[in-house]
Formats: structure tokens, C-alpha cells, sequence
């Protein structure tokens, strides 16, 4: 910790890069340390590099600043939040790659290590509560700290998924402590939902099948399911929550197609499979209960394959 600090302190350009199709944990600890720099470091440039993020995350501050496209600027520090390899990047990984100095902060069991520094915690909630330990509780403002809160409320489902620990609760008060309005972060970022998206979440349920005497439930969104309620794919986001709380489920699985011949799977699980170990051994990544991969290939193979690593930790 020591480390990054005095690497920040000696950096005059900074960039930040998170994950492609960013979601709340790698804006929020994308934007808490932009933010913790900004308000800590006088005469910095940072600079936060994120694929377009969605409306309801641009209350946060630095939102509007964030770059949407790859530049050829060679930076004195570049910082990969939330990113288990550097191919997670995505058009911004040149950014981080020519950078003089490099650091890498995440919280995913597959992350191998890379970067000059590397700190990464698997048993973490999410990327906000490590980037969070970096930090003085006592310099976070309130900005910054609604940033890292709606990260970690995110990653953990609102604070009921099983890696929310103590230390992640201790955390989530000291930001609290900040004056910081969690109904508002909550509500109109984890729960509000657009009517394009209830419609599509409702064709999901509709159309899931139950597999292995009910423990897996699995179900496909389609290019013209997309256009037929005129959804995009960021309408697809809590669908596989919906799933995997059907009574009696272990596993949910849900597909979306990603391109003409590409589907992109979401996978979680309650207590006994780890999914994890499937989305990496097919070219993906994430935590035990929570997991995704892109599998080319049509959706009834590539879901059979899924099932089948399934059915083995079953």
C-alpha cells in the first residue's frame, strides 16, 4: 500500500483503465480513485478510460469525464481496476501496456498477476472494497465515497452475497459515515428498472428450462428478442438474479447473443458449484458464485458443455 502511494505521489499523468462493458464495481472503483487522487494530490492529470457507461451510473462525480476512446498518450502510471488480465482491457489496453509504471488492484480468482505492483484479493466482495483499503478513511470524500459504496453494493447484491465479510461491512459504514444518500445509490442504480427491461426479463423467465431435477435453470436472449421490445444488451442486467433465485436452484445460467454466431453467458451459483472454474477453463473469469464467458458457437452446444461441467461438481 506504502507502495502505491509513493508511486501516485511521484506521477504526474495518470490513467485509470477498468474492464470492457464496465459494470457498477469497475465504474465505482475506477471513479473512487480518480476521485481519492483528485482530492488528495494537487496538480495531477487523471485521466479515467471506460467504455460508454450507462445513465443512471453519470451522478457520480468524474462520470462525464470519463474518455470513451483510445489515445496514444504515454502516461507516467497507469492503474487496471477490477480487470483479471490485461486482455479484459479491451481497446485501452495500450494505454496501460506503454505506461512507464503500472499497478494492478483487483479481486479475481483468476487473475494470474500482472503489473509493476500487483494487489489482488480473491476472498474481497469486489474491486471497491480493495482500492478502499488503499485509501485514509479520513481523506475519502464524499464523492469519492459514493463511488467505492455503490461499487460494493453491487458486487455483493446489495450486501447479501456470501463474500460480504466483516471487513466489507466495517468499510461500507466508514463510507456511510460520509453523509453519503444509500437510498439513492441502491434504488436508482441496483433496483430501477426500464420498461424495455422488464418486458425482456419477463421473455427470459418465460422461455427458461429447468435442468439436472431442477437444480439448474438456464434460459436464452436472442438478437430478435432484443428487437422486439427495442432492448439493448445493458437490458439484460439483473435478468440472471431473477434465475438464480427460483426455489430450488443451485446453478442459473443465462445466454445472450454477443454476435452472429457468439453467445455471452452469465453464470451463478447458491452454494455447492463453483463457477469460476467453468467460465476459465472456457475463456472466461470471475468469482466461485458468479462467473461469465463469451463461447462462440451456437446456444444449445455451448450450453451443453456448461451443463456438463455442471453436472460434474453436482
Amino acid at each position: 500500500m506504502k507502495k502505491l502511494l509513493e508511486m501516485i505521489e511521484r506521477c504526474d499523468t495518470i490513467s485509470i483503465v477498468g474492464h470492457i462493458k464496465p459494470d457498477g464495481d469497475c465504474i465505482g472503483s475506477s471513479l473512487g480513485m480518480y476521485n481519492y487522487i483528485m482530492d488528495n494530490y494537487s496538480g495531477k492529470r487523471v485521466d479515467v478510460y471506460l467504455e460508454p457507461i450507462m445513465e443512471k451510473f453519470k451522478f457520480l462525480k468524474g462520470a462525464m469525464d470519463i474518455i470513451n476512446e483510445p489515445s496514444e498518450l504515454i502516461y507516467d502510471l497507469s492503474i487496471s481496476v477490477d480487470c483479471s488480465d490485461t486482455d479484459r482491457h479491451g481497446e485501452f489496453a495500450n494505454i496501460f501496456k506503454n505506461a512507464k509504471n503500472t499497478i494492478c488492484i483487483d479481486h479475481h480468482r483468476s487473475n494470474l498477476g500482472f503489473g509493476d505492483l500487483y494487489y489482488c484479493d480473491p476472498d474481497a466482495s469486489s474491486a471497491c472494497e480493495v482500492v478502499s483499503r488503499f485509501f485514509d478513511m479520513e481523506k475519502i470524500s464524499k464523492p469519492c465515497a459514493e463511488c467505492l459504496y455503490m461499487g460494493i453494493i453491487h458486487d455483493t447484491g446489495v450486501l447479501k452475497y456470501s463474500a460480504t465479510s466483516d471487513e466489507t461491512m466495517f468499510i461500507v459504514g466508514k463510507l456511510i459515515a460520509k453523509g453519503i444518500d444509500t437510498q439513492f445509490i441502491i434504488d436508482e442504480t441496483f433496483y430501477r428498472v426500464r420498461y424495455t427491461q422488464n418486458r425482456l426479463t419477463g421473455k427470459a423467465l418465460m422461455d427458461s428450462k429447468l435442468y439436472m431435477d431442477g437444480k439448474v435453470i438456464a434460459s436464452c436472449i436472442r438478437d430478435e428478442d432484443f428487437e422486439m421490445f427495442g432492448s439493448s444488451k445493458d437490458d439484460t442486467d439483473g435478468i440472471i438474479d431473477k434465475l438464480r433465485v427460483t426455489e430450488g436452484i443451485e446453478v442459473a445460467i443465462l445466454g445472450y447473443q454477443n454476435g452472429e454466431n457468439s453467445f455471452k453467458f452469465s453464470l451463478r451459483s447458491v452454494s455447492k458449484v463453483d463457477v469460476s472454474v467453468i467460465a476459465v477453463e472456457l475463456g472466461g473469469g470471475g468469482h466461485i458464485r458468479a462467473s461469465g464467458v463469451s463461447i462462440e458457437g451456437n446456444y444449445e452446444e455451448s450450453l451443453d458443455k456448461i451443463l456438463k461441467m455442471v453436472e460434474e461438481q453436482l
